[in-house]
């Protein structure tokens, strides 16, 4: 007996995708589109999981792991409490350098929660806050996330991103150097954070839509810019993002990782995931963190 086959994803079917969860088009509008190129109601219904992030994937650094201390946090924000999770080491002799983990498009969900262990294994206090904390938090469907990222005030947003490096760099276990990581949404949360917190040590972002060209001035941390070869719609920025670093005489590094798509670190996405990518970028953040922030 034969297995089941895999069903075949195409690059235009993830881009469909990136238009459904970045951009304009809705779920009926997507479903329409993904049934014409998968050629059937019943392949698009099977090749949809594949593109979607899949939140029952096992995580790659368990909860209850022993080497770490883990637990909630909460610190003031812009008109309000500000929520998130924290992750360090569970055995440490002084004090640690601090990273925020910026969550993508669909909040602080699991995975973002173990992209915090991973980077607390690495040596450092990992904060990933919770951004749609002003809105109750995120809630457990996706759709219902997207939109409330899409509510947020822009200047509460900043105020909040703001806010969160001075509760990090002044929290007990770190040594007041504080970075930060972003993916998708995040990534472009790491720009916007670079340009208005000038006490921010070192700043990652994954695939993320760039700060404006005459914001780059205010540019204070040195910056590790991680971008897939697929992604045209934010590689659309990269060029005059690098151009404006340069000409500020601002400290970056961009890397462009060839035949991979955005959102390539998320491993909860079967499609889009890929693990060389992957590993490599993380390899180099992690290098980039203990140098900037030690």
């Amino acid at each position: 007996m034969q297995g089941i086959k895999q069903p075949s994803i195409t690059q235009a079917m993830v881009d469909a995708y990136d238009e459904y969860t970045h951009l304009t088009l809705d779920r009926r509008g997507f479903m329409e589109k993904l049934t014409k190129l998968a050629g059937s109601g019943a392949a698009a219904a099977a090749i949809m999981p594949l593109l979607a992030a899949n939140q029952a994937q096992a995580a790659m650094v368990e909860p209850g792991d022993a080497r770490l201390q883990t637990g909630e946090a909460s610190w003031s924000g812009a008109g309000g409490e500000m929520r998130g999770y924290l992750a360090m080491p569970a055995e440490r002799t002084g004090p640690l350098p601090a990273v925020i983990v910026i969550h993508e498009n669909r909040g602080l969900n699991p995975h973002i929660r173990d992209v915090a262990r991973r980077m607390a294994l690495e040596g450092f206090v990992a904060l990933a806050p919770d951004f749609l904390s002003p809105l109750g938090g995120t809630p457990d469907d996706e759709n219902k996330t997207r939109e409330m990222i899409g509510q947020l005030d822009g200047a509460q947003r900043i105020a909040n991103l703001v806010a969160t490096v001075a509760f990090l760099s002044g929290h007990e276990a770190a040594n007041g150097n504080v970075g930060a990581v972003g993916f998708c949404w995040g990534g472009g949360a790491v720009n916007d954070l670079a340009v208005n917190a000038p006490d921010l040590d070192a700043g990652v972002a994954y695939y993320g839509r760039q700060a404006p060209a005459n914001a780059v001035s205010s540019i204070e941390a040195p910056l590790m810019l991680h971008y897939a070869g697929l992604d045209e719609r934010i590689n659309a920025g990269i060029d005059a993002y690098r151009e404006a670093l340069a000409a500020a005489g601002k400290e970056f590094t961009i890397h462009v990782y060839e035949g991979v798509n955005h959102a390539f670190n998320n491993d909860t996405s079967e499609a889009r995931y890929n693990k060389e990518a992957a590993d490599l970028a993380w390899g180099r953040t992690v290098a980039f963190f203990k140098e900037k922030l030690a």
